[in-house]
């Protein structure tokens, strides 16, 4: 009961620090792409914002993953927290004294990028280390729980500080959300990770043999190819949420606010489900059925009429839409952790964020000036209906290959090359 005790507190202490993390940049990140939106009115611009935040994930993944496997995992995460808070708080300054010019954001929105590449890798191989094995599906959604209250209130907090205060006040949100993650991290003792092995390997083998984790694991990279394929169209839809509120219904950013919050409604939801009541056993299959979800609501989105209620209808679809990501996030993640040698999660987690890091930028290339032409709306149309068929024709590929066995393995532990059958 102490043991149990024990790792419960470890965990709540680091996801609720993260979680306050997020609720600071989730509040400063709705207020300057609102800002954005309203200064530029251009799918455009809010494309290159989403080019310039991911790009440098696609240069710096593959060194982050191998970063997690090597170096301390607190120490890259409290780093990358406080280097993104540094960041907002000279950007901060500078708007104070300066008239800068709108695109000087995204120099900001690059640090944060980096930032960001470094710690998602670092923090989720960090659960595994603190929450027994068969917890995972549990902590990862009270995480993803928490994550979604940060998501509810974030947006709120957002456009209430934007309304009030000039951006460089709003800006110092995300300061006090670094500085309170980083004390929650370094006061929480995380076991060691042994890395012998590891530091005598030059970092290009290290690289390879995180993506041989998916090579071995073929049900995972179905899985990783099919969610790879729908980011390409699902991943700028989230650039483009601001401009389906402001210009296609024509309401104000408190309607904007209300639309994160929706998504957030259904993160909550079934993140609830997953740390409670909801035991899954097949989490490819559950993964997969995630990203139908998506692009199911995806679509609708994109069919709605540019009126008043058509704008609650679309609020409604986002509740889906949120609930739909944890069902294809949760189950994902914590299958890696469970099947994953842990000496090989960060890499794993890495190939993760390099997928989003690439698709990101290659899908606002293709749809800014696709939604800058035909509209936003019509992008969401597209979205989703290509989701929903390229996850049915990966799915239908899996099926064929896998019909009945059973769904992976459990990771190996340190040390040792062999697998061992999943119970």
């Amino acid at each position: 009961m102490r043991e149990i005790k024990k790792w419960k507190s470890k965990f709540l202490v680091v996801a609720l620090g993260q979680a306050i993390s997020l609720l600071g940049s989730h509040g400063v990140q709705f207020a300057l792409i609102w800002w954005l939106a309203e200064k530029t009115s251009s799918p455009l611009m809010l494309g290159i914002s989403g080019l310039v935040a991911y790009l440098p994930m696609t240069l710096f993944s593959p060194i982050a993953g191998i970063a997690a496997d090597r170096i301390n995992r607190k120490f890259i995460c409290i780093f990358s927290d406080m280097a993104m808070g540094m960041a907002a708080m000279i950007y901060a300054v500078l708007l104070y004294f300066f008239d800068l010019p709108v695109w000087t954001v995204f120099i900001m929105l690059c640090v944060r990028g980096i930032g960001s590449t470094f710690q998602q890798p670092a923090i989720q191989s960090v659960i595994p280390q603190l929450v027994p094995e068969n917890q995972l599906v549990k902590t990862n959604g009270w995480m993803q729980l928490m994550n979604a209250g940060s998501f509810f209130l974030g947006p709120v907090i957002g456009a209430s500080l934007y309304a009030a205060f000039p951006m460089s006040v709003v800006l110092m949100s995300d300061v006090a959300g670094a500085i309170l993650a980083s004390t929650a991290l370094a006061i929480v003792k995380i076991p060691k990770l042994e890395r012998q092995q590891a530091q005598k390997e030059t970092m290009m083998r290290q690289f390879k043999a995180g993506l041989n984790v998916f090579q071995e694991d073929k049900k995972l990279l179905y899985l990783v190819i099919g969610e790879a394929l729908c980011m390409f169209f699902y991943a700028p839809l989230s650039s483009f949420y601001p401009l389906m509120t402001s210009d296609f219904f024509n309401l104000s950013a408190m309607y904007g606010s209300a639309v994160e919050l929706a998504f957030a409604v259904g993160m909550i939801v079934s993140s609830l489900l997953f740390s409670s009541v909801w035991k899954v056993k097949k989490k490819i299959q559950t993964s997969f059925a995630g990203l139908l979800g998506m692009g199911m609501t995806a679509a609708v989105c994109g069919i709605l009429p540019p009126v008043y209620t058509g704008w609650f209808i679309f609020a409604g679809m986002c509740v889906f839409l949120g609930a739909s990501g944890n069902v294809h996030s949760i189950p994902l993640n914590a299958y890696i952790q469970e099947t994953v040698a842990p000496e090989k999660m960060g890499r794993a987690f890495s190939v993760l964020t390099l997928i989003s890091s690439i698709t990101m930028p290659a899908g606002l290339l293709m749809s800014s000036p696709v939604a800058e032409e035909v509209g936003v709306n019509t992008w969401f149309f597209i979205a989703g209906i290509s989701m929903l068929v390229l996850t049915a024709v990966v799915l239908f590929c899996y099926k064929l290959k896998y019909p009945k066995r059973s769904e992976g393995y459990r990771r190996t532990t340190q040390g040792n090359g062999k697998k061992n059958k999943r119970a």
